[in-house]
């Protein structure tokens, strides 16, 4: 079993023109919303870094707090990115939303060495991570332009889109001190699948 976060988004070619148009208006609720939940999360993390680096474990408030912002983040980024017309819920309960993150429960052991040092171990994957960003944002940038024109979204710029938020998000559970091994290339997903 992995310890990676899985993304799933279903794939529905209609889309609504009109939500489409205003998604970057949309969105605005959860953006404040993130960046509350983000600020406190910070503290949290910093916290769980020394619980993990003094005693091994993750306390699981610590934990269970910044996995559902992890969750959030990733319905509210699927919302923004056009992989669904669905509005995203206000929570980190996301199990339901077309486009989620299922996330591991927390390990009950963790390697200390690797939390002491993952503010360095982070550089590599937080700079691939920027780069799929720019890779979801650029197919969800022509996606806007197709579904606005079409109402329909391309699964091809789907699938891009999925890609680049996919990697982002394992990544961010690495930051964030959700898994300790390095974010997989491929999705974590498919590798499931074919075992």
């Amino acid at each position: 079993m992995t310890d990676q976060p899985i993304f799933e988004a279903e794939y529905v070619e209609q889309r609504s023109r009109a939500t489409t148009f205003f998604r970057y208006f949309l969105v605005i609720p959860h953006l404040i919303v993130l960046s509350l939940w983000g600020f406190a999360a910070f503290f949290a993390v910093i916290a769980a870094w020394f619980a993990i680096v003094l005693t091994g474990r993750y306390p699981e408030g610590l934990y269970n707090f910044v996995a559902g912002l992890l969750r959030y983040s990733t319905a509210a980024t699927a919302y923004y990115l056009l992989l669904t017309d669905q509005y995203p819920p206000f929570s980190g309960d996301t199990d339901a939303y077309p486009a989620h993150l299922r996330t591991p429960p927390p390990k009950a052991e963790y390697d200390r060495l690797k939390t002491l040092f993952r503010i360095i171990l982070a550089i590599p994957p937080a700079i691939i991570a920027y780069a799929m960003s720019i890779v979801a944002s650029l197919a969800a940038f022509v996606a806007w332009f197709v579904i606005v024109i079409t109402g329909k979204q391309p699964k091809g710029l789907q699938d891009a889109t999925v890609l680049g938020v996919s990697y982002q998000q394992r990544a961010n559970a690495y930051m964030l001190l959700l898994t300790e091994d390095w974010p997989s290339f491929n999705d974590p997903q498919a590798a499931l699948a074919g075992a």
